[in-house]
Formats: C-alpha cells, structure tokens, sequence
C-alpha cells in the first residue's frame, strides 16, 4: 500500500481504490475489508471470555451477551473469514491459471462493494438500537420474537453481502472455465485453483437457499407474513433447513481454499512436487458433492425420525474419507522432502493436528444418538473453532505471510511471523481444548453466565486465558504488517526461492496486466519445470502484442451503496416513519440509476501497445 502512496497522493490512491476493477487491487480491499472485521469479531470474543471467565460475573448484560455473541459468530464468519478467503481466492487464482484479469472485472468489484456496505450495515446496528440477538444461525422461533430492528439488520445485511458473494464465486467459475493459459488443461491446474473452483461451484448453489430463507424472513418481519409462524399455520423448522442448506456447504467453502493454501505450502517448503495430486482434485471435487448431502446433522435433535437422522449420520461420517485423504497426501508431501521451516511452514503444519481434531469430534458429532449428550454444548462449540480456526484462520494467518510478498512486494519479518505463531497456536489450543470437557460435564452453550460449585470455574478461566493469548499474537501481527510497509524493502518475483507455479513467474507486485505475454503451460507445477530446464522464466504462448484491459469504474460503488442507502428505508418503514419511504425510494433510484448508466454507456476498455511493454520492459513496476 505504502508504494502506491508514494507515488500518489492520499486521495488520488483513495480514487484509484474506489473504481478500480483490477483484481490485485480488490484483493487487497477484500484484505484491508475482512481484516477489519476480523479485528472487530476478535474484540467481541475477548468481550465474551472477559465475561465468562469467573462464574456470576456482570462484565456485561444477558440481553448484550446475546447480541455479543451473535454478531461475533455473524462477524467472523460471513465479514472476516469470507472475504479473506476471497482476498486470496482474487489475487492469486487469476495468476496460477495465466489470465490477465477474472472474466467480468466490474462484477469483481461490484461484488466487493456489495459485501462491504452489507457488513457495514450489519454493524451499524450496535449504534443504532442494538444488534442482532438471535444466535448467528437467527432460528425463526428466536428471531421473530426479537425486538429492535437488530434481526432486521441481520436480515438486510446478509442479504446485500450475499448477492456480492454470490457473483463473485460466478465470475471466479467463468474465469476458471474459460481463461485459462495455453496448456493449462484441468489436471494441470494448481490446487489452490481446484479449490477456488469447488468453492464458487458451492457458493452457487449454497448461496441462494440463504437468500430465500433471508427474504421469507424479512417478510415475517417487515411485512406481518407467516412462514415462520407456528401460531399462524407457519413452520420455524423450515428456517432451519434453509440456512442449514447454505450454513453446511459454507463451511466448506471456507475450508476449501484453506485446503488449497496450505497444498501451495506444503510442495513448495518440502520442496517437492504435491504427493497423490489426482487423488487430491479428486478428494475436493468430493468435499463438495457430500457438502450438500450432510445439512440436517445440525438438527439431529429437532425430532426429524430415525430414517433421516441415520441417512445424515452416515453421510456425515463418509466426508471423513476425502478429507483423510487429504491429510494423508501432505504428510507424505514432507516425508522425504528438504523441509523448509518459515513461518507459513509452521502454520502449515500445526494446521494439521489442530484441523484433525476437529475433524475427530466432527465424526463423533455425526452419530446421532451421541449427539443428543453433544447438542447445544460447548462441546460443539469447541468443535467448530477447531475446525474454523484450526483450518481457516491458521490458513489465512500462512497465506498472509506466503502471500504478501506477491501483493505488496515486501516481506513480512519471519521472526516476528514465528512470535505470532507461537503466541496464537498456544493460545487456541489453551482456548479451545479446554471447551470439549467443559461441554462433557454439561456447560450449555450461549449462556452468559454460570455459578460457582459447578466444576466450570478453572476452566472457563483458562479458556480466558488462551484467549489473551491469542490476541497477543494478531497485535503481533499487526505490528509487523506496519514496520514491514514502513521498511518497504523491495522482494524479487520468487522471493520464497522455491515458487512452483506461475504467479512466482511474474514481478513481485505483478504488473496491472499480469502477464506480458501468456506463458505456455507444459505440465503441473508449470514455472518449476521451466526451472528445471534452467530457463529464467515462463516460455510465451504467443507473441508480444497489445493488451486488451477494462477501465475503471465508479459504478460498482454507487450501485452498493444505493442498497445500502434502501435497507435503511425499508427497515423503518415498519415504523410507519416518513422518512422511511422516500429513502428506500432514493436507494433503489441510486442503484438502477447506475445499472441503467452501466447499460446505455458503451465502455470498450483501452489498449496497452506493444511498443509501451518494450519501452518499460525492465521498469516491472505498476504502470
């Protein structure tokens, strides 16, 4: 970031951010964006181990520990861990598969732009009445019942963030499908490409299930319907099925991409090509089918009949085997491998004993029958932060430090890497392993306080413990990304030394149009066997010739912007306020306007001659 300031004013870069379509430069926004929310999703978890550290502790209301916990769950999932996926998902599959841009760069960024203002908007809540309180799953039974506009919140929100998630995973599925380089056949694709493809396939067909259960939702409460409404011939359980039929598949489309950093850094610090890669695509593919067959294993307890709860059981258990599989590969990608230990290497590889463990209670949640001891305890919320924070985080945190210098240009110190390391793996497991007995002698989940004698206290102390720890390490952290943009020192294109595939094949940051030239591909791992045949860098598919690339656009802003200036309206419409009408009225004039200015505007894009890539041919800079 810092590079572009010194080039530009604060305002100029500020512009340059707003409109642009490039997706390095999204990548960075979908950083910055769930970065923040991270650090905001952080705090609320230090807030709920604050209060549950000692028993009958009054650090905060009943009525604000709900709302804690349900916009920490809602933050880290849908604000942080998404878009952070996304941020890499956005600067690097473009560059593995060769492609100059994704398929449809303003919907790139229009989608940023939809996330950002849905996320904003759900955190406005906090200063406007309070915020959501039913749980991040918002259950019908709970939800309806809310008072305040903070369900509405939720509702409004997700609803805006979910269309830019949606057309994102599109535009990733086209770009995938269609702009490959020359030679870059599917099975030569690096994985993290293969994951990146699974995930938009998941978000596809996972996200739209959301957006209805959301909708049937708003009308239930902005608009007196009863879908949800028992009393009124409703049913609640179907909310359940509806975001549990989005709520399963996301979860692996988190993980996925974490799967796919982590099969980056395991080949290239074992500096060795990835063991069993076929089984691996395969194993993926998989992951994904059975994603979608596993979503009532969060109801076993909601009375769905034996035959159901067994059929979900077993499908459950059977995505055990993609995922060992999986775990069995990246041992044996180390085993006999020159093991580089960098700070990414650590994060690797305490991923996968961490990860493990939440896939071993993942396996014992599956059965049914024990499942009625596990339900609504902390057991199952160690459970899931093990599988969240042991998978996602931990790969997010590797893929940072893998990733940066191919970014920003610069590289994050690797002792301070190693600190952060250290103080977060400590404090997680502190944190988490702890909850999995806390849930056995019975602590219920979601309850915001408990009395001394029961056998929590120690416990639930050390629990709050971990937790300081952990957020030791991410001001680590933040710390080194500030001395690492002030130093600026600059990298070269493979900075790690042993880069497999093509992104390590261009400057570091790369170029706005990537690849001067689309490079042919003649096998897996494309740039490490032009290594081995002692070339400097990829072969080209074809000869210098102009360059064909969108321009920017401010639209993508406006049209985000004007939904999020119509929830607004619509949210207070319910309380007959004047102002409420007109509002959603000027929101909506805000966003077709800019679709209709979209349409009628014909905008070809520009040309980069051939001439100006001779001229800057050693300069490798952004132009």
């Amino acid at each position: 970031m810092s590079t572009y300031a010194q080039k530009k004013g604060f305002g100029a870069t500020l512009w340059d951010f707003l409109t642009t379509v490039d997706h390095k430069k999204i990548a960075i926004l979908y950083l910055i964006a769930g970065g923040f929310f991270f650090l905001v999703g952080g705090l609320e978890a230090v807030f709920i181990r604050i209060q549950l550290a000692v028993p009958n502790n009054d650090f905060v209301s009943a009525g604000l520990f709900n709302e804690i916990i349900t916009m920490h769950g809602t933050t880290m999932i849908f604000l942080a861990a998404m878009p952070l996926v996304f941020a890499f998902m956005n600067a690097v599959m473009p560059l593995q598969i060769g492609a100059r841009d994704v398929a449809f760069p303003f919907v790139n960024a229009l989608g940023f732009w939809l996330f950002f203002f849905g996320g904003i908007f759900l955190n406005l809540s906090w200063f406007l009445g309070g915020a959501p309180d039913a749980g991040w799953t918002s259950y019908a039974s709970l939800a309806l019942h809310s008072k305040g506009h903070g369900v509405d919140f939720y509702v409004l929100g997700l609803q805006i963030s979910g269309i830019g998630t949606l057309i994102g995973g599109i535009n990733f599925l086209v770009t995938i499908i269609n702009m490959r380089a020359p030679g870059m056949t599917y099975m030569r694709m690096p994985l993290f490409t293969w994951t990146t493809f699974v995930t938009s396939a998941l978000i596809l067909f996972a996200f739209p299930p959301l957006t209805v259960g959301l909708v049937l939702m708003m009308f239930d409460r902005l608009f007196g319907a009863n879908f949800f409404d028992a009393t009124m011939g409703g049913n609640t359980i179907i909310w359940e099925h509806l975001f549990w039929i989005f709520g399963h598949p996301e979860v692996y489309i988190l993980i996925l991409p974490a799967f796919g950093i982590f099969s980056e850094i395991f080949p290239i610090f074992s500096r060795k090509r990835l063991f069993g890669y076929s089984s691996m695509v395969f194993a993926t593919v998989l992951i994904g089918f059975l994603g979608f067959m596993v979503w009532a294993h969060h109801m076993f307890t909601t009375g769905l009949g034996p035959v159901a709860n067994a059929i979900f059981a077993v499908a459950t258990m059977a995505i055990g085997v993609p995922t060992g599989i999986k775990i069995f590969n990246w041992l044996l990608t180390m085993w006999g491998g020159s093991v580089k230990f960098t700070t990414p290497m650590h994060w690797a590889m305490a991923f996968i004993p961490s990860f493990l463990a939440g896939g071993v209670t993942g396996v014992m949640l599956a059965s049914a029958a024990a499942d009625y001891q596990y339900h609504d305890t902390y057991f199952v919320v160690a459970h899931f932060h093990y599988v969240i924070v042991g998978g996602v985080v931990f790969a997010v945190f590797a893929g940072t430090h893998l990733y940066w210098p191919k970014m920003f240009g610069t590289m994050l110190n690797e002792v301070l890497g190693k600190i952060t390391f250290w103080l977060f793996f400590i404090g997680f497991h502190l944190t988490f392993f702890i909850q999995h007995f806390l849930g056995l002698w019975g602590m219920p989940r979601r309850v915001f306080t408990y009395l001394p004698g029961q056998g929590f206290d120690t416990a639930n102390m050390v629990s709050s413990i971990g937790a300081a720890f952990m957020g030791l390490g991410v001001i680590v952290m933040l710390y080194n990304i500030i001395i690492t943009s002030v130093k600026n020192v600059k990298v070269g294109n493979d900075p790690w030394g042993d880069g497999r595939t093509l992104e390590w094949a261009i400057p570091s940051p790369p170029p706005f149009y990537n690849f001067k030239q689309l490079p042919l591909v003649r096998g897996l791992d494309a740039y490490w066997l032009e290594k081995m045949d002692g070339k400097k860098g990829m072969t080209p598919a074809e000869p210098l010739g102009d360059i064909h690339m969108p321009n920017s656009s401010f639209l993508p802003f406006m049209m985000a912007l004007g939904l999020f200036i119509a929830a607004f309206g619509a949210m207070y419409h319910v309380n007959d306020k004047a102002w409420a009408l007109p509002v959603l009225i000027i929101g909506l004039l805000v966003t077709f306007g800019s679709m209709f200015l979209r349409s009628v505007r014909d905008d070809h894009g520009f040309h980069i001659h051939k001439e100006d890539l001779i001229d800057e041919d050693d300069k490798g800079v952004k132009a």
